[in-house]
């Protein structure tokens, strides 16, 4: 009886997400066509915080219950998933077209916070010092 019930909760839980994800997606294309900003800006921004929302508690989360290896963890599997699956899956759906104005200036931005991440963590260990370049280098970017 209880698989049952864990079986429905997952089930419901999945359709809450989906409908959720709809509203989501279907704001912020509103927010893009009324304020004029490129959809891509949107989905960098507004997107992007609403999805990384639940990895940032699960990581300070992680964090402060004292396995903040965890953090490192979903931040390296969150992106090899959006990327691999997540990119992957919606090409299968319906093959993109990029705009090259968009690798010439995106992709640059992406390998280079890689690379800054890759030498932060290089010596094995994050500091503070290292969350403050993150971070700031985070807002700088947006």
């Amino acid at each position: 009886m209880i698989t049952a019930l864990f079986i429905l909760a997952i089930i419901v839980g999945f359709a809450i997400l989906i409908w959720g994800a709809d509203r989501f997606v279907d704001g912020a294309a509103s927010i893009a066509t009324n304020f004029g900003i490129s959809p891509l800006i949107v989905g960098l921004t507004i997107v992007g915080f609403g999805t990384s929302a639940p990895e940032m508690l699960v990581s300070a989360l992680a964090s402060f219950d004292g396995a903040p290896a965890m953090g490192i963890g979903n931040a390296i599997g969150s992106n090899i998933t959006n990327i691999g699956l997540v990119l992957g899956i919606t090409i299968l759906v319906t093959p993109l077209t990029v705009n090259s104005a968009s690798v010439k200036r995106d992709f640059p931005i992406l390998a280079f916070v890689m690379a800054v991440a890759l030498y932060l963590v290089w010596d094995l260990e994050l500091s503070h010092v290292d969350g403050i370049i993150l971070f700031s280098g985070f807002i700088f970017l947006l």
